[in-house]
């Protein structure tokens, strides 16, 4: 019987209305005679809500930033190395407290399955045995005994994980970062050896650059770990940056769909023969970059590139070209005309 995990994030879970899509979805699968293991995120915005509490309690030492959606600690001048333990102690109970929100969405859709009549039940980061490094807030998974979860598939019940969280080696909670939840489920497929892990959201797949800015942006049937590495690591909100070298290492297909359709979503593996141009990325407001196997060698598409660049007078400040990736850096703020302007060229 082959093990399939299904992750999705808070979009999806949202409400009760989204947690009975996301259950009938898991059923479904279920039903095909698989184990199947569920990662979720926290619901809706429930992570920023308990940031922004947080925050308010000790507002005069805190700094959160709207945009980037993180979080600091500012030292004090008159006592650092007070304020020092003070942050470690900060930064500890943000973990205990931010991880309070994936358990709430577990153990409703545990509640609701079994209401279904489907055997499930909801284990926490350490419940599920994911043993973290002990760095707070951007923990990195160094083992996961999957003794427990293998315990429970064999008793034919839907195993439902926390995703983001795990635990130290004093047993303090842990959670891995903004969209951790991404690497939580890619790492417990690599464990348990799954045949695949699905990463469920509001969007159907990867698309060739931002669908929100460019409408003309298609959706791309297939990546290699490499080129979503590549363009996660740009700033494309699609997987945590650390999810893909995961699937990387060992070798776990990941597909990326819609919880909200049935559309065919993009499958990123290490199995990709064309070298093609695949996706445009703008970072912040001064960086382009254009992803895809082999573009060192596509001559004919940087030269095109530079061409439109000059066409635009647009001031260079950087040009590197490795095996899969062109980054442009630019004096001053490069506006969405300009991105419509290159996927245009490619696509």
């Amino acid at each position: 019987m082959d093990t399939i995990v299904m992750k999705f994030g808070g979009s999806s879970v949202a409400d009760n209305e989204k947690l009975k899509i996301v259950a009938q979805k898991i059923i479904d699968m279920y039903n095909k005679e698989n184990n199947i293991v569920v990662i979720l995120s926290a619901q809706g915005k429930t992570t920023d809500k308990l940031i922004n509490e947080a925050s308010q309690l000790i507002e005069e030492n805190t700094k959160y930033d709207k945009n980037t959606k993180n979080y600091d600690i500012e030292k004090c001048s008159s006592n650092s190395k007070k304020n020092t333990s003070t942050n470690l102690e900060y930064f500890r109970e943000m973990d205990m407290l931010l991880s309070s929100g994936e358990q709430i969405s577990i153990s409703k859709l545990s509640i609701l399955l079994n209401k279904m009549g489907y055997k499930s039940i909801s284990l926490t980061g350490w419940q599920a045995g994911i043993l973290t490094d002990n760095t707070n807030q951007n923990a990195f998974i160094k083992n996961i005994d999957t003794t427990r979860i293998l315990q429970e598939l064999e008793k034919r019940k839907i195993v439902i994980i926390a995703g983001f969280q795990g635990y130290n080696e004093n047993l303090d909670i842990t959670t891995l970062g903004r969209g951790g939840s991404d690497t939580s489920a890619i790492a417990i497929a690599a464990a348990l050896k799954a045949k695949e892990c699905y990463i469920f959201s509001d969007v159907d797949g990867v698309y060739t650059t931002d669908p929100n800015k460019i409408p003309e942006a298609k959706k791309i049937p297939a990546l290699s770990y490499n080129e979503m590495m590549e363009i996660s690591s740009e700033g494309a909100k699609v997987l945590h940056n650390r999810c893909a070298e995961i699937g990387d290492k060992f070798k776990v297909p990941i597909i990326t769909k819609s919880t909200f359709n049935n559309k065919a979503g993009t499958i990123i593996t290490d199995i990709i023969e064309e070298n093609t141009i695949k996706s445009v990325v703008k970072k912040d407001i001064s960086r382009i970059s254009i992803v895809g196997n082999g573009i060192i060698r596509n001559y004919d598409f940087i030269k095109n590139l530079l061409d439109i660049i000059q066409k635009n007078k647009l001031e260079m400040l950087e040009f590197n070209v490795s095996e899969s990736k062109i980054s442009v850096d630019f004096k001053g703020i490069v506006d969405d005309v300009f991105l419509k302007k290159v996927h245009n060229i490619i696509f």
